[in-house]
């Protein structure tokens, strides 16, 4: 079973690439940066308003698929910046309060847009 998942809750694909993707029990959400999903455009903030705006459009995409973020288990975070690592968490743990999931934290050199961070996740459909 493969079915792509889409909602107008979160950014459309700025290339080609869904949203999300159910495979078998599994979603693979696409690595989402803090982009509108109303405007279309990069979020004006600091970074803690850019990392609630990413964890919101994944959490859309996560809901479209009948799931919740409590079954998120695994998620990998891009960071241009890793001297952001604290202010990052103290947002992320807002999304994950009980039993969060796996994750991996990375700092890379650049991202699409020239935004801070990005973020993908693996979600767990019962």
């Amino acid at each position: 079973m493969r079915r792509v998942i889409y909602t107008s809750k979160a950014p459309k694909p700025v290339g080609p690439y869904s949203q999300g993707i159910i495979a078998g029990n599994y979603l693979f959400v696409s690595g989402q940066i803090p982009i509108d999903p109303e405007t279309g455009e990069v979020i004006k903030g600091d970074f803690k308003t850019q990392v609630r705006r990413v964890l919101e459009n994944i959490k859309a995409i996560v809901e479209a698929s009948g799931a919740s973020m409590k079954d998120v288990v695994k998620v990998t975070v891009y960071l241009k910046d890793m001297n952001k690592f604290r202010e990052f968490n103290e947002i992320y743990k807002e999304y994950f309060k009980e039993e969060p999931p796996a994750r991996s934290v990375i700092e890379v050199s650049n991202l699409p847009k020239n935004v801070d961070l990005e973020i993908d996740a693996i979600v767990y459909i019962k």
